[in-house]
């Protein structure tokens, strides 16, 4: 895997204290809003736990971290845009969607058509580790996510949740 490439702003102190001034916090919401779902994208993670100090909230080579109240703030923010949805009732585990679970539905149906798989039943496992998938974006994606991106599908009426033998499939439409 190659190295992740952090932002310029990374190393600037400030960015790691939420600034009050409204447009500069706007600003700084961007951008980290950018920073955490292109790490989360890159590292292939759809978990994030806010209350762990990994690379992304601490820059050790400045001597900075993100405070517990600034991480839990990005997260709800995060939110409002459909790019996380908290894990737990504490607020702690966070599911990062790189894409939105609409986004993601599309690029699911769309490999589906694409891939003759409509009217042929899948399973879930096949879909997300199987090796008729290895390059696609979804390939590896969290399970429990892609169990929500195919919700989002059966709602809109593009496929069916089959469950069968200890084992969760989808038909596509």
């Amino acid at each position: 895997m190659a190295v992740y490439q952090w932002p310029w702003e990374y190393n600037f102190p400030p960015f790691f204290t939420v600034q009050p001034h409204s447009k500069t916090k706007e600003q700084q919401l961007s951008t980290w809003r950018t920073l955490i779902l292109g790490y989360q994208k890159h590292q292939r993670q759809a978990i994030l736990n806010i209350a762990e100090d990994g690379p992304l909230f601490v820059n050790e080579s400045i001597s900075r971290k993100l405070s517990p109240e600034g991480r839990l703030w990005l997260l709800e923010e995060l939110v409002k845009t459909g790019n996380a949805a908290p894990v737990d009732k504490r607020r702690q585990q966070w599911e990062i969607y790189w894409h939105t679970l609409d986004e993601w539905a599309t690029i699911v149906h769309d490999w589906a058509t694409g891939n003759g798989m409509t009217g042929t039943v899948c399973t879930i496992f096949e879909l997300v580790a199987g090796d008729n998938t290895v390059g696609e974006e979804f390939h590896g994606l969290d399970q429990d996510v892609f169990k929500k991106v195919l919700k989002v599908l059966e709602g809109k009426g593009k496929c069916e949740l089959i469950a069968f033998d200890d084992n969760e499939g989808v038909k596509f439409f």
